[in-house]
């Protein structure tokens, strides 16, 4: 009898979990369902939600997907092609996602920081444009269920939920970059569409 080689498989077909192949595969298939600039759905202002009910719920359940699956921090309905106001974010690895229906800032810091930004409507977030922001918030919104949210966020928390809610207003990071930053990204915007 002849000994036939074994495939191995890898701790992640084991386990279960999708190999890196997979990931890679789930976020391009995720990337095909995020709208990309110039699309005009990305510049108009997002209309508020009247009642956060089923048909609002499912939404969100498929923003996470997506999010999830195209390795995003963050995803604004405007930017799936539904123009509600609904955002959803992950603040860091270890966290539950969070939602936000309708959210408005009703106080930011003083204090700025600039850092470099991405974004999934723009080349997938392989366009990197450094972007001035507040590095305190406070947000009042809606969750998923319903319910009054009055949340205070800093850091890199912060930083996702205004460039969230910069889509919902129709604005994109290059808008909020300084001049030589802004001709750079749209140009490389140009030479890649």
């Amino acid at each position: 009898m002849s000994e036939q080689p074994v495939e191995q498989q890898t701790a992640e077909e084991e386990e279960g979990r999708p190999t890196p192949e997979e990931r890679r595969e789930w976020r391009l298939a995720a990337l095909q369902l995020v709208r990309q600039f110039p699309d005009p759905a990305l510049r108009n202002p997002a209309r508020p939600v009247a009642e956060v009910d089923e048909d609002v719920r499912r939404l969100v359940d498929r923003m996470l997907d997506i999010m999830d699956r195209a390795h995003g921090v963050g995803l604004a309905a405007p930017q799936v092609g539904v123009s509600r106001r609904v955002l959803v974010y992950r603040p860091s690895d270890e966290e539950q996602p969070r939602v936000l229906i309708n959210p408005e800032l009703v106080e930011r810091s003083e204090e700025t920081e600039t850092g470099t930004e991405g974004c999934l409507s723009l080349l997938g977030g392989e366009l990197q444009v450094p972007v001035p922001r507040h590095m305190r918030v406070r947000v009042e919104a809606r969750d998923a269920g319903g319910d009054q949210v009055d949340l205070e966020a800093e850091g890199f928390e912060a930083r996702v939920i205004q460039h969230e809610i910069d889509h919902l207003d129709g604005v994109l990071i290059f808008d909020r970059a300084g001049d030589q930053e802004r001709r750079e990204a749209l140009r490389e915007l140009r030479l890649r569409a």
